[in-house]
């Protein structure tokens, strides 16, 4: 398997790549900044990319650096577009989960041609209305100089809710690690996906599509999973009715789904 690698993308998506093979982009969920991942994140991201290393080259990719403000999810999709047609120059193989979900599905919506197959994690044609909330409260946090109070609340909803209100303390702790001393991206990314919604644009994909999510997830229903499957042109859901947002996102289960999608489209 040939080795590590970081780097940039186009003109500022920052990337750490593993394996061989044809490339596969695996956008990362929300981040506090748009940073090649280090650290924990670093470890958690290499051990999702390591065992699709030996079919694919993975390129973890996050968010363009520097994004202005007012960009919207078609503008964010777009640097990652303009960066697969000069730094690949052929359709990749494509996944994202939960905000890297919004970003593959516009993507693959504005620009099919470059989308071989897709797998949408924890992540549907739209935020449902708490995680919209959710969300908002948190940006606006942010701009009311409560950043860690505000990514409290968004780890909260997402444990189980019995444990929310006595593990808010360790919440708050945990919540240090959303906090840049710069927040621009992260602020146009929140705004961004909260105006997203391609649910009357989903027919245009045209790449075998997979959707994976948690009957239990607090930002999407099931629904929402199920609505954004049937509505591209060949798109299949596999929901776990029990798991939430963080365990459909990480589970080794979701890896291997992915990995043989991914594997059987690869010879079709």
């Amino acid at each position: 398997m040939s080795g590590e690698t970081t780097g940039l993308l186009g003109d500022g998506i920052p990337y750490l790549a593993v394996g061989a093979g044809p490339p596969l982009l695996k956008l990362m969920g929300l981040t506090p900044t748009h940073e090649v991942p280090s650290g924990v994140e670093r470890r958690m991201e290499l051990s999702a990319a390591l065992p699709m290393g030996d079919a694919f080259r993975v390129h973890v990719v996050n968010r363009k650096k520097g994004l202005r403000p007012g960009e919207s999810m078609s503008d964010i999709a777009g640097h990652l577009a303009s960066a697969i047609e000069t730094d690949f120059g052929e359709p990749v193989f494509l996944t994202g989960s939960s905000t890297g979900g919004s970003v593959a599905l516009q993507l693959a919506v504005d620009r099919p041609d470059l989308v071989r197959a897709l797998v949408v994690v924890a992540s549907a044609y739209r935020l449902g209305r708490r995680g919209r909330q959710v969300q908002h409260d948190f940006a606006r946090a942010i701009r009311a100089g409560d950043a860690r109070g505000g990514g409290a609340q968004m780890i909260a909803t997402m444990l189980p809710t019995p444990l929310q209100r006595p593990l808010m303390p360790l919440a708050h702790l945990m919540a240090g690690s959303m906090i840049p001393e710069d927040p621009s991206d992260l602020l146009v990314t929140l705004d961004a996906e909260d105006a997203f919604d391609v649910g009357d644009k989903l027919e245009r994909i045209a790449a075998p599509t997979l959707v994976i999510g948690g009957g239990r997830d607090p930002f999407y229903s099931r629904e929402l999973f199920e609505q954004t499957a049937s509505g591209v042109q060949d798109g299949r859901a596999h929901i776990y009715p029990n798991w939430g947002h963080g365990r459909s996102s990480m589970s080794s289960s979701t890896r291997n789904l992915m990995l043989g999608f991914f594997l059987a489209a690869r010879r079709n």
